[in-house]
């Protein structure tokens, strides 16, 4: 659940921290207090968008800091996935926000805004203001069903993905290849060309390589051959040369090396360094010779290092690459020289992957409808219990007039609010108020079925009054049974059932105005209700009323 949230910078905040609790947290306050600022910051450290407004008056940067502390097991191994490890039973996701740029931590470790995002769907699920319109949209409908249907629905979906991925390109390939007779044979005559002119050249591998480094020693032939003409002058030719210097010393030696240990060793050691001067020279002489180029060789050598130059301008930057692409043409001369067959080959290729395709979509739609049952009646179930009496709810499955990557499915969420009216789409039917009931009663389906440990919603309470907002307001402390539940609220009968109580208020000193967040004790909490139910002026009728109804909270939980 989420633990400790701590503000700093933020548009009206200066520097806020605050621990929740358990069960159903309410946050109240007068309007333009901040209330929804409190609540975004929270997006913001989720990886939501900002921009550098929202940063406070005169500060460099903003900072938003969520600590959670993670006792579900499935929570726990799914974090693990991702290499996000708690410690000591907590995570703490951080961001610091600056003009055009942030960052994110987690637990400490700079992390992407992908592994953010991700960690954050474990932990948390925010309902903001208008998200309840997302419903009016049947894209999401098919969304939630996936979602309900969990991991086996994600595995079915993604081979029905990958056969409609495989399907779609053969089918490209399939039109593409529809070109006329004169066209194939066009192209037909313009790859032998290029064949032709890969297989003339006689490449050999590494040829391009032993060229340059030839013409290399060629163009620098007359440089080289001076070096090495004089370097040959001090090693091993003339009376003052390396090597007639060693044979000297030789000599020298070996008339002492018989009559002394130390200087028969010091004999051999200079004849190994003579050996070695004699092989050096020996070598050196070879390479003398083999800088000596004719101009008809230099020729040739140049001529042929531009042929395969040529040819890399056209068909690759090496030589395999060169012989990978005569490869690719001589594979579309075989095809284009056969076309008929290769034609009949795809389309049957074609028509295996479109039934391989619909047996997948068939599975997976299938799948779908067996949870659809299970997510209709326990949204049935959700709604009753949100004041919709005579409520049907159905979740109504057709065939896609068109292939798509998630199925052949389309799904719209159907609803009747009115006994003796027929399901209807929730769009043609449904008020803002009742979306908003609809969303909550989906939004408590969904946390059971993730595991998903805290709940933020950002007045769920629009358009609603009465009877109605007290049972919201009982589903509420429901869920907060089993959910950390953390709210914003305008209804007294909502903030009534709050097992901790915030409230939210907006101060200006020294011409400087800043939103603070107080927990409130029992009798605090009473007097916000009164606030509330009372509005500017507080009576002790008003009073006794909030008691009241906090009493009725209390019984009713």
């Amino acid at each position: 659940m989420l633990q400790y949230l701590h503000v700093k910078n933020l548009a009206l905040i200066d520097e806020i921290e605050v621990e929740f609790g358990r069960g159903l947290n309410i946050l109240t306050g007068e309007t333009g207090a901040g209330k929804s600022i409190i609540l975004g910051s929270v997006g913001l450290a989720l990886g939501g968008r900002y921009t550098k407004d929202i940063l406070r008056e005169g500060t460099r940067y903003g900072l938003v800091e969520l600590t959670f502390s993670v006792e579900n097991k499935r929570q726990t191994e799914q974090l693990r996935a991702l290499d996000i490890y708690p410690e000591e039973g907590f995570v703490t996701l951080q961001r610091r926000l600056m003009e055009g740029r942030s960052v994110s931590k987690i637990n400490g470790e700079t992390v992407q805004m992908a592994t953010l995002k991700e960690v954050s769907a474990i932990l948390i699920d925010i309902h903001g203001q208008h998200e309840h319109q997302s419903l009016l949209y049947k894209k999401n409908h098919l969304q939630i069903v996936d979602a309900f249907a969990g991991k086996e629905a994600g595995e079915r979906k993604q081979k029905v993905a990958d056969a409609y991925q495989e399907y779609k390109a053969k089918v490209k390939e399939l039109k593409e290849a529809s070109t006329d007779e004169a066209e194939r044979a066009k192209e037909l005559a313009f790859l032998h060309f290029e064949v032709d002119e890969i297989e003339q050249a006689d490449l050999k591998l590494h040829e391009d390589e032993d060229l340059e480094a030839l013409y290399k020693r060629m163009s620098n032939g007359k440089k080289i051959a001076e070096s090495i003409t004089e370097a040959y002058h001090y090693t091993g030719e003339g009376n003052d040369s390396a090597s007639e210097g060693l044979g000297r010393a030789l000599r020298a030696l070996a008339e002492v090396a018989d009559v002394d240990a130390h200087a028969a060793q010091l004999y051999e050691q200079l004849t190994d360094v003579d050996n070695l001067l004699n092989d050096f020279n020996h070598e050196l002489a070879e390479y003398n010779k083999s800088c000596d180029f004719s101009d008809e060789e230099f020729y040739e050598t140049e001529k042929r290092l531009n042929e395969i130059n040529h040819l890399k301008t056209k068909y690759g930057n090496s030589l395999e690459e060169i012989q990978a692409y005569r490869e690719k043409q001589e594979k579309r001369i075989e095809i284009l020289e056969n076309f008929d067959t290769y034609l009949q080959n795809l389309s049957e290729t074609c028509q295996k992957l479109e039934n391989l395709y619909l047996k997948e979509a068939g599975k997976l739609s299938a799948y779908r409808k067996k949870q659809a049952v299970i997510l209709e009646q326990k949204i049935q179930e959700g709604l009753e219990d949100l004041n919709f009496e005579q409520v049907q709810f159905k979740i109504h499955f057709s065939e896609r007039k068109d292939y798509a990557k998630d199925g052949i499915d389309d799904i719209e969420f159907q609803i009747s609010l009115n006994q003796g009216q027929p399901v209807k789409p929730l769009a043609e039917v449904a008020s803002g108020g009742e979306l908003s009931r609809i969303m909550l009663a989906i939004k408590a389906v969904m946390a059971d079925q993730d595991e998903i440990e805290t709940l933020i919603f950002d007045e769920i309470d629009v358009g609603i009054s009465g009877r109605t907002a007290q049972k919201v307001s009982e589903k509420m402390a429901l869920i907060g049974r089993e959910h950390q539940v953390i709210c914003i609220t305008h209804l007294a009968q909502i903030a009534a059932m709050a097992d901790h109580h915030y409230l939210i208020e907006k101060s200006t000193q020294d011409a400087v105005t800043r939103t603070k967040i107080y927990p409130l004790s029992e009798e605090a909490s009473v007097m916000e209700l009164a606030r509330i139910l009372g509005g500017a002026k507080i009576t002790d009728t008003v009073i006794q009323s909030a008691k009241e109804m906090k009493h009725l909270a209390k019984q009713t939980k």
